[in-house]
């Protein structure tokens, strides 16, 4: 492969983090092999809300609109919309050329029974259905969005990049039941999935789309024109973060999505690597579930508030406070939307308080069952702290341990008590272009019983 200029993109973390990625120039068309930041074993973006999983569908899958480096949504596969004067009927025109990765053409039923199925699982989706009349195919390249009722974010909503994306499949794809795994991918978009290659554990490959054709104006994050300037990528899968390192130096892959910070001063040392930031931070959560027992009392879930500490997880997890900040703004430290309203002594560590409020809201003892996962690192060490700060507080922790995909799957299925296979919490962490807008944000789903686990 050559010695290429090789990027390791790094980031600030704290209440938020980031991660750090690494990657070889090919001087030509060619293989670029990636080391993401966990294993693919789920294909559906629409079924799995993993970012490894939105990734996948980023590189198979195109959206109607998308996010540009401005937060504004722009017109993707759609050539463009208009509103009828009562606001209530938004039309959307499909540009020419789109096409399946089997050579049949993009229609608007297919985008019709994909915004049909992307509704159900997604919580703007639910929020823009409940205000929908109809979903009107007008020919076979328009569709209309019908509203009973003004919904002023229709754009934003199906050009949202949080999970869940609303991607564009192919009618007989988009018509699978919501809650259960599509078999089939094939998408529009830039690469085409390589099942036959797929080795879950070990490698997931994606080759050019030789028909897609890309827009005209320039990137900009999520929008514009998708170039595609090799022919083949292969995204391997290597848990240990010093092997990935280690590969890296040694010419072996081009890209690393997120690299553990302490190995940073290592790659520094490497004249043919170049470490840079990332241009969005992100930002910690963690979840509590209430709708079971310890967590299911306001008292008790504010008790663990109070019991754990910024500093001692971020600096069990980033180490290098270079790359990391204190941050207790739900809508991200630096966004429009930052505020710490109400947050004034949670999560400082005070252990005494939490445990005196433990008691008063008479804890029974029952277990918190936190979830960690073993393959992410710039999650995995988290649970070892907060168990002990927990545990501080008089809480009764088990720590229970899994790979990240089995995690995330259990969290979504898994929303009943701890005696059938239930969890009281979990950490996990957002990219902040997903959470900065509080309308759009997965942490404000206001559809009960169907918003976020947990």
């Amino acid at each position: 492969m050559g010695r290429y200029l090789k990027l390791v993109l790094s980031g600030i973390s704290g209440a938020i983090a980031l991660g750090a990625v690494a990657t070889a120039k090919p001087a030509r068309a060619q293989t670029l092999k990636v080391v993401m930041h966990s294993d693919l074993k789920i294909l559906d973006p629409i079924w799995s809300g993993a970012y490894i999983v939105r990734q996948h569908g980023y590189m198979v899958y195109d959206t109607l609109f998308a996010i540009d480096d401005t937060f504004t949504p722009r017109p993707q596969m759609a050539e463009g919309h208009t509103v009828s004067p009562d606001g209530l009927t938004y039309t959307i025109k499909l540009r020419a050329g789109l096409a399946w990765h089997d050579g049949t053409p993009v229609t608007a039923e297919d985008c019709v029974a994909s915004l049909k199925r992307w509704a159900v699982r997604d919580s703007m989706g639910q929020k823009l259905a409940q205000s929908t009349a109809e979903w009107k195919v007008i020919d076979v390249n328009t569709f209309a969005i019908v509203l009973k009722e003004p919904f002023g974010a229709v754009i934003e909503s199906i050009a949202k990049p949080s999970v869940v994306v609303p991607f564009m499949m192919p009618k007989r794809v988009a018509e699978t039941d919501p809650f259960k795994q599509a078999d089939e991918v094939i998408g529009s978009g830039p690469f085409i999935f390589k099942r036959d290659e797929w080795k879950p554990g070990d490698k997931v490959v994606y080759v050019k789309n030789p028909n897609y054709k890309p827009r005209s104006e320039p990137a900009a994050w999520l929008a514009g024109g998708k170039v595609v300037k090799v022919d083949r990528v292969e995204w391997l899968y290597m848990p240990d973060p010093q092997t990935s390192v280690n590969a890296l130096i040694n010419g072996e892959i081009d890209l690393i999505e997120n690299v553990s910070h302490d190995l940073l001063p290592v790659l520094a040392k490497d004249a043919s690597i170049k470490i840079a930031r990332q241009p969005v931070v992100n930002q910690y959560q963690f979840r509590m579930n209430w709708s079971h027992p310890p967590f299911n009392k306001v008292e008790l879930r504010r008790a663990a508030m109070l019991a754990l500490n910024q500093i001692d997880m971020l600096d069990a997890t980033i180490g290098n406070k270079d790359y990391f900040r204190t941050c207790k703004a739900l809508f991200t430290c630096g966004g429009p939307y930052e505020s710490s309203a109400g947050m004034d002594g949670l999560m400082e560590g005070n252990t005494a308080k939490a445990a005196a409020l433990v008691k008063a809201a008479g804890y029974d003892g029952a277990t918190v069952v936190l979830l960690e996962p073993t393959d992410l690192p710039v999650l995995k060490n988290l649970g070892a702290v907060m168990k002990a700060q927990l545990e501080k507080a008089g809480f009764k922790v088990e720590l229970q341990v899994s790979d990240w995909q089995t995690m995330a799957t259990r969290v979504g299925a898994k929303r009943g008590p701890i005696s059938e296979g239930g969890w009281s919490a979990f950490t996990t962490s957002w990219q902040q272009l997903d959470i900065t807008d509080p309308m759009l944000s997965p942490y404000l789903a206001a559809t009960c019983d169907k918003a976020r686990p947990g």
